[in-house]
C-alpha cells in the first residue's frame, strides 16, 4: 500500500465503527433491519478507502465488484468521494470522471452523493474541481445536483446537532447556476440522513421531520422517501404508516421513492424492500416508475431560473398525484 494512500486514509476516513449508529450516539435499537442501514456508511467507508488507497483504478473497480449488489452502489459512493478528493489535490486529475464513464456508470446517480461527500471534506474554493463535464445522456447531467444532496447528508449525519438538532441553514454556493436551489437541495440530503439518524423508525422520522420549519419539510420528506426505498429498513406496515405520516406531504415522499427506483433499476439489481416501498408510496411498480422517471425528464432550466433537476422532481410530482390519493 502506497505511503501516501495509508495517509490520506488517516486523515479522510472514518472508523467503520465511527459511523455505526452507537458510534455516532444515536439511539437505534439493533435489529436486523436496523443493521441492514448500518450497513449502508459502513460500506461508503470500506470504497473511500478502496479509492484513496489503491494507486489505480482499475483495482478499485475490481474490489468494488465484488461487494453484494445490495450495497455496491454505496461503496461506489465512497470510491467516487476518494477519486473527487484524490481529483482536487492533484493537478489535472481526472479519476473520478474515469469511475464514472468506467465501472460507476451502472451507479451514475451515487456517483453525484460520493462527489457530495467530497465537498464536505473540502473547502468551497476545490469545489470548482470537483463535477467531471459530463454530458453523456445516461449520465444524467441534470442529476448533479444529487452532489448537494450528498454533502447536506454529510453534514446532518456527522454533526447532527448542528443541521439536525439546531437546524442551520448552510451558506448558499453557486451550484450550476441557481444558488437560490442551494438550500432546497441541501434538504434533500438532510431528510436522507434522518432515515438513518433514527433507524427507519416511522414515529422518530416523522417527528424529526414536522420539528423543521414548514418551508424545509417538502425537500426533508423527498429525501426520506428516497432512503426508505433504497436504502431500505422497513416493513410494508411501516411503509404505509410513513406514507400516512407525510400527509400532504405524500407526494414529495413518493416522488423520493421515484428517484430511488430508477437508481436502482439504473444499477440492474431491485431489492424486494425498494420495490416494496415504491408501491407502498406510489401504486406502481419499479419497472413502471423508472420509465416515468424517464418520461418526466427535464431537459432544460426554464428562463434558467428553475434548475431542470426541480423541473424533473415537480414533474414526477404532477404525475404521482394522479396514483396518490
Amino acid at each position: 500500500m502506497p505511503a501516501l494512500g495509508v495517509l490520506r486514509r488517516l486523515i479522510m476516513a472514518p472508523a467503520l465503527e465511527d459511523v455505526g449508529f452507537a458510534g455516532r450516539g444515536f439511539d437505534v435499537e439493533p435489529t436486523e433491519r436496523t443493521r441492514q442501514l448500518e450497513a449502508v456508511p459502513q460500506a461508503v467507508v470500506t470504497g473511500f478507502e478502496w479509492g484513496i488507497e489503491d494507486r489505480d483504478l482499475a483495482t478499485t473497480e475490481r474490489r468494488l465488484a465484488l461487494v453484494d449488489p445490495l450495497n455496491r452502489g454505496f461503496a461506489y459512493e465512497g470510491a467516487t468521494m476518494a477519486c473527487a478528493i484524490r481529483d482536487a489535490m492533484s493537478r489535472g486529475g481526472h479519476r473520478t470522471r474515469d469511475l464514472m464513464r468506467g465501472g460507476g456508470r451502472p451507479h451514475v446517480f451515487l456517483n453525484y452523493i460520493g462527489i457530495g461527500f467530497a465537498m464536505a471534506k473540502l473547502p468551497r474554493p476545490l469545489w470548482k474541481k470537483l463535477l467531471p463535464d459530463l454530458t453523456e445522456p445516461d449520465l444524467y447531467p441534470a442529476m448533479s445536483w444529487l452532489c448537494v444532496d450528498g454533502y447536506g447528508f454529510d453534514r446532518a449525519y456527522f454533526d447532527t446537532a448542528t443541521w439536525v438538532d439546531g437546524q442551520r441553514l448552510d451558506t448558499p454556493y453557486d451550484w450550476d447556476g441557481a444558488p437560490s436551489y442551494w438550500q432546497r437541495a441541501f434538504d434533500q440530503g438532510v431528510g436522507r440522513a434522518l432515515w438513518f439518524i433514527h433507524g427507519g423508525h416511522v414515529g422518530n422520522v416523522s417527528a424529526a421531520v414536522r420539528a423543521f420549519a414548514g418551508d424545509r419539510q417538502a425537500d426533508l420528506w423527498s429525501g426520506v422517501g428516497l432512503a426508505a426505498t433504497f436504502a431500505g429498513g422497513a416493513t410494508a406496515a411501516d411503509l404505509a404508516a410513513l406514507r400516512a405520516e407525510a400527509g400532504a406531504f405524500a407526494g414529495h415522499l413518493a416522488q423520493g421513492a421515484v428517484f430511488a427506483a430508477k437508481a436502482r433499476h439504473h444499477a440492474g439489481f431491485v431489492p424486494e424492500h425498494s420495490s416494496v416501498a415504491v408501491h407502498a408510496f406510489t401504486g406502481r411498480t419499479v419497472e413502471a416508475v423508472a420509465r416515468l422517471a424517464d418520461d418526466c425528464a427535464a431537459v432544460a432550466p426554464e428562463n434558467g431560473s428553475t434548475p431542470a433537476y426541480e423541473i424533473w422532481r415537480r414533474n414526477v410530482r404532477t404525475q404521482m398525484n394522479v396514483a396518490v390519493v
